[in-house]
């Protein structure tokens, strides 16, 4: 999906009223680095037993909120929880899918669609968090006006978040497509008319890329990790409150054989206790977006519509490079 927006700078000030809308929209329309005690590895992980109390979460940097629905889920639910720290987006999902772990937290709904479509996996959502823009930074510029033609913006190269940067970048005015769709890739954009050039780079260096570029798209936790602030050192964000943001909730995930499991359940919603809020929101400088009324059954909605998005998009473009081969050979 393109969006076309008058520019305009970062979403200002706190937003803690949750994502009803986004909620009520939902039906229209983010190798293991240690062995963990409690693991039930192998090929073909089985449901967590009913009354399991000892439970594995995958996680990518952990933080204090992380650590603070731990301690609330032990101390105070009784469960015994271990956090088990990756150092990139790409190891949680096969370790959860492997049953190296019980559930993960560090990913929206489009990073597990594109997962569960290109791996054939099945991993689903129970629980949702929050929302996060998504921010430009730069080291050159104060605000979006002030890029000119042919300055190059480094953005994250990973699929879903490289298309979700780029649409940042059509919302700011930086960029136009050549074509809708709603994971665009560099291939996509209109060069001619749009001001900016993009610049793929890993995830974890898009805070490096400042040096060399008049710009960068960066993830919230690498932000945090470099001491940027989202609302005072950033140009521009998209606007997590949008309907359109609905994919890119946060969310607690599991295998399917674990989705409906009520302890894991009551592990996510830890999340919404106040006490792991606030720390949240000082995390995230004010600008996360608890998703507090968004229901499992409504991430697992989106996450179906995403995934059907990615394969009839996939369908497309095999259909088009098939067209292309057979036009090559009747001219040979």
């Amino acid at each position: 999906m393109t969006h076309q927006q008058t520019p305009s700078g970062p979403t200002a000030g706190p937003r803690r009223r949750g994502l009803k809308a986004l909620a009520l929209s939902a039906t229209l329309a983010l190798a293991l680095s240690s062995c963990s005690a409690f693991d039930r590895g192998g090929d073909e992980a089985e449901a967590a037993p009913e009354d399991q109390q000892e439970f594995t979460i995958g996680v990518v940097g952990a933080n204090e909120s992380h650590r603070e629905v731990e301690r609330i889920a032990e101390e105070e639910l009784g469960y015994e929880i271990e956090l088990v720290e990756f150092t990139e987006y790409t190891q949680p999902n096969p370790a959860l899918t492997s049953g190296d772990i019980d559930a993960n937290w560090f990913q929206h709904i489009a990073y597990l669609a594109d997962y569960n479509v290109s791996s054939g996996e099945d991993l689903q959502p129970i629980g949702a968090t929050a929302a996060v823009p998504l921010t430009l930074y730069s080291n050159e510029y104060d605000d979006v006006s002030e890029f000119t033609k042919g300055d190059t913006i480094a953005i994250p190269n990973d699929a879903v978040n490289q298309g979700r940067a780029i649409n940042v970048l059509v919302q700011a005015g930086l960029l136009e497509l050549s074509e809708e769709t709603r994971q665009p890739e560099p291939r996509h954009i209109d060069e001619e008319a749009s001001t900016v050039t993009v610049q793929p780079v890993a995830a974890q260096q898009t805070v490096n890329a400042l040096e060399s570029v008049q710009g960068s798209i960066i993830n919230n936790n690498f932000a945090q990790d470099a001491e940027l602030d989202p609302e005072g050192d950033g140009i521009f964000s998209d606007d997590p409150t949008d309907a359109s943001a609905f994919p890119y909730i946060n969310a607690f995930v599991t295998r399917a054989e674990d989705s409906e499991n009520e302890a894991l359940r009551e592990i996510a919603a830890v999340y919404h206790d106040e006490r792991v809020l606030e720390i949240d929101a000082e995390l995230s400088a004010e600008t996360s977006v608890p998703a507090s009324d968004v229901t499992a059954e409504q991430l697992q909605e989106s996450l179906v519509d995403y995934e059907d998005s990615l394969r009839n998009a996939g369908a497309e473009t095999g259909d088009d490079e098939a067209g292309e081969a057979e036009e090559a050979d009747e001219d040979a």
